[in-house]
């Protein structure tokens, strides 16, 4: 399965930390985040895979600044529910990061493990 996905918001951006809550949540904009990507990836076909799973992502970043690791983490935890039931089925990870300022995004390609 190979679909295309905007560019997440910065892992920094992501998480918010209320002192009245005691514990993190989602900033606004992770959550607007997970509900666009949902809709991008469903509109490509994209289903929930089950099984075993390999994650190759090309990340095209609209700056030459920000952690490839971060990037990764926004993107899988908001795929849950969408291209895999958990980011525990990802067995092995792929990434390889560009630069694109013109049309930042993410390349995500997901192969199920055949045993």
């Amino acid at each position: 399965m190979r679909f295309t996905l905007r560019y997440p918001p910065s892992a920094n951006n992501y998480w918010r930390f209320p002192r009245a809550l005691g514990r993190p949540i989602l900033s606004a904009e992770a959550r607007a985040y997970k509900r666009t990507i949902g809709m991008e990836a469903l509109a490509q076909g994209v289903r929930p895979m089950a099984g075993d799973l390999i994650v190759s992502l090309a990340v095209y970043r609209p700056m030459r600044r920000g952690d490839l690791d971060n990037t990764a983490k926004v993107l899988l935890d908001s795929l849950n529910g969408v291209a895999w039931v958990d980011d525990s089925q990802i067995i092995e990870l792929h990434m390889q990061r560009f630069d694109d300022k013109t049309a930042p995004r993410v390349e995500v390609t997901v192969n199920r493990v055949e045993i």
